[in-house]
C-alpha cells in the first residue's frame, strides 16, 4: 500500500491539474470573443473531457482514502475539502463550455459593442479562480479572504453589463440576440466567481476548521 501522505499529494496534484484546465478554458472562451478567433473556443471541449475524467478520479480517490485510512483532524478536513473543491471545479468546467458556446454564437454575428466590461470582468473572475487554488496549495488564509472580498466586485460588473446591454436593446442601438448572449456570458462568469468563492471558503475550513458559509466573515 502506498504511503497515505504520498496519496494525499497525488490527490492535490490532480485537483491542481483540473483547476489549471478550468482556468485556461475560461480564459480562452473570453479571449476568443475579444480576438474573434473561434479556434480558441473550440479547444475547450477537449479540455472538458479531461476535466470530467479528473472529476471521477478525484472523487473515487478521496472516497477510497476516507474509507481505508479513516483520517482525523487536518487530514479529514483536507479530504472533505478536496471532494467539495472537485465538485466546484467540475461545475466551472461546465460553465466554461457555456461561455464557449455563447462566444461562438457571438462570433457568427457582427460585433456591435466594445467588450471592455466583459474583458475586465473575466480577468477579475480568472484572478479569483487562480487565487482560490493558490490559497488551497499554500494553505493561505489571506488569499482565501481576498477571493471572498472580490465576489461583490464581480456582482457589480454583472449588474453593470446587464444595465448597459438592456438599455442598448431598449434604445434600438443593439440587436437583442447578441446582447442576450453577452448577458448570459456575464451571468456565467458570475457563477464561476461563486464557485471560486466556495473554494476559498473550503480553504478557510481546511486551515481553521471553521465553516464560514452563510455567515458574516470579517475580511479586514
Amino acid at each position: 500500500m502506498r504511503p497515505f501522505v504520498s496519496e494525499l499529494g497525488e490527490l492535490q496534484n490532480k485537483l491542481l491539474e483540473m483547476g489549471g484546465l478550468v482556468e485556461t478554458s475560461i480564459h480562452n472562451s473570453i479571449r476568443s470573443l475579444v480576438e474573434r478567433d473561434d479556434r480558441l473556443s473550440r479547444g475547450i471541449w477537449k479540455a472538458e473531457e479531461r476535466i470530467n475524467d479528473l472529476d471521477i478520479e478525484i472523487d473515487e480517490m478521496a472516497t477510497r482514502l476516507l474509507a481505508l485510512h479513516q483520517p482525523v483532524a487536518r487530514d479529514l478536513r483536507f479530504l472533505t475539502a478536496a471532494i467539495k473543491i472537485n465538485s466546484d471545479l467540475e461545475r466551472m468546467g461546465d460553465l466554461a463550455i457555456n461561455l464557449a458556446q455563447r462566444s461562438l454564437s457571438l462570433l457568427s454575428r457582427p460585433q456591435f459593442t466594445e467588450l471592455v466590461d466583459i474583458s475586465q470582468m473575466s480577468r477579475t473572475v480568472e484572478s479569483m479562480v487562480r487565487k482560490s487554488l493558490d490559497a488551497f496549495v499554500q494553505r493561505d488564509e489571506h488569499l482565501a479572504r481576498l477571493v471572498l472580498a472580490t465576489d461583490d466586485e464581480v456582482d457589480d460588473f454583472k449588474n453593470s453589463v446587464y444595465r448597459e446591454l438592456l438599455d442598448l436593446v431598449e434604445q434600438g442601438q443593439a440587436p437583442a440576440a447578441p446582447a442576450f448572449d453577452l448577458i448570459f456570458i456575464a451571468h456565467n462568469l458570475e457563477r464561476v466567481a461563486d464557485h471560486a468563492t466556495n473554494i476559498a471558503e473550503d480553504v478557510l475550513f481546511l486551515i481553521k476548521g471553521v465553516d464560514v458559509r452563510h455567515h458574516h466573515l470579517d475580511l479586514a
